[in-house]
């Protein structure tokens, strides 16, 4: 599912869908999941887009079209089509009703349905086995987060089976874990549910007119009392820890995800062999750091830099540079996200910046360090960290 506004990412996805967000220096959020379904060995794969899709129809054309077709493998795009009349997507589960043709073409045993907007890295075969395991109507991928959190996601209340007794979207007053006060029990926006109930249930929810067409919000709390619906906790396998999974919805937790990767030991691993991140890989030359004189020092500390950087006599601290992001003599980065393709000046100081693609910083400038002038110029999150996009700084001239 890869047709989500992304509204609360604000300026980020003007012109991009969320899937189709840079993001870990080289990647695209969507490249997370599209990988675990490869790592998986899940080669039959379709992504339903509808908003600003282009830019995540290109990224899919170039960087994932070796799946061998003779050999049943594809990633299909399917932009919305009115397929049931004159309305595009109503919902989540109005997308995947619209294109149940499809589905039935390939007459798969179960249906995956995953976001295409959160970082994890997980494998589906133990999730699929389960659902199997507990001869479940529906299984919900979960994972626990703070109850004071848990107001921005869809809660479920389980027993000691796992089995879900409620479904909530967005509660203000959450139901907690049993023996575990202070966390709640969210939905990844996974399901797996077999071809034929899928189908049924689908139909049902098209046909009411007061529905809103979604599965967090109708298919799945309709089915809780009627079918056998179970919560998948997603745990380490053999540790039984909680996993490593965030959702970027908004600008603060988009760049807390950034920052964490630049971390000593990040929960993500983005460098594990066993378990790569597929993405389309552009042919850059390496980073490169230039200059060496007290003042003019191309240097990086703490950070991740991606190819086709040039750091010119400038220096980068605790920062995430994305591909192609230059950046000139006596400038300093810090605590920032740089996205692809910008350029900054001379002389500029950034200071937990959220910087977006294609953005020309002018020489001079000082961004993160003066509130008020920032928020006359560009946007500022809850937490401070400034947002800066190239038609934000082109308003300034």
């Amino acid at each position: 599912m890869a047709g989500g506004r992304g509204e609360r990412l604000k300026a980020l996805t003007l012109n991009r869908c969320k899937p189709a967000t840079p993001f870990g220096g080289k990647f695209r959020i969507i490249d997370f999941v599209l990988s675990n379904c490869v790592n998986s060995g899940i080669r039959q794969i379709v992504v339903l887009t509808q908003y600003k899709a282009q830019s995540l129809l290109q990224h899919i054309q170039r960087g994932w079209s070796y799946l061998r077709g003779e050999l049943g493998e594809f990633i299909e795009l399917i932009p919305a089509q009115q397929q049931i009349g004159e309305i595009w997507y109503r919902g989540t589960a109005d997308a995947v009703f619209q294109n149940l043709e499809f589905i039935r073409a390939h007459n798969p045993t179960h249906v995956l349905i995953l976001a295409g907007d959160h970082i994890y890295k997980m494998d589906y075969g133990p999730m699929i086995a389960y659902h199997e395991q507990c001869e479940a109507d529906i299984t919900v991928g979960v994972v626990d987060v703070p109850i004071e959190r848990a107001n921005e996601f869809g809660i479920v209340t389980t027993d000691d089976t796992n089995r879900i007794l409620k479904f909530s979207e967005k509660p203000k007053d959450p139901d907690s874990i049993v023996g575990q006060a202070g966390m709640a029990r969210a939905s990844m926006g996974i399901y797996v549910i077999g071809r034929e109930r899928l189908e049924k249930m689908l139909t049902e929810d098209a046909a009411n007119t007061t529905s809103n067409h979604d599965f967090g919000k109708n298919i799945i709390p309709e089915a809780i009392p009627k079918m056998r619906v179970f919560a998948y906790p997603f745990q380490d396998v053999e540790t039984r820890a909680q996993s490593y999974w965030r959702d970027v919805g908004n600008l603060d937790a988009f760049y807390e995800a950034n920052m964490e990767l630049v971390a000593l030991n990040p929960e993500l691993n983005i460098y594990d062999h066993q378990w790569p991140i597929w993405t389309y890989q552009a042919q850059q030359p390496p980073a490169k750091f230039v200059l060496d004189e007290d003042g003019r020092r191309g240097m990086a500390v703490n950070s991740m830099i991606a190819g086709g950087c040039i750091i010119s006599g400038a220096y980068v601290t605790q920062s995430l540079l994305s591909t192609d992001v230059r950046i000139e003599e006596g400038s300093r980065v810090e605590n920032s996200v740089v996205l692809p393709t910008v350029s900054i000046g001379r002389r500029c100081a950034i200071r937990r910046c959220i910087i977006d693609e294609n953005s020309t910083i002018p020489d001079g400038m000082r961004i993160g360090y003066d509130a008020a002038i920032d928020k006359e110029r560009f946007w500022i999150t809850k937490s401070g960290v400034v947002l800066v996009t190239a038609d934000m700084l082109k308003a300034l001239k």
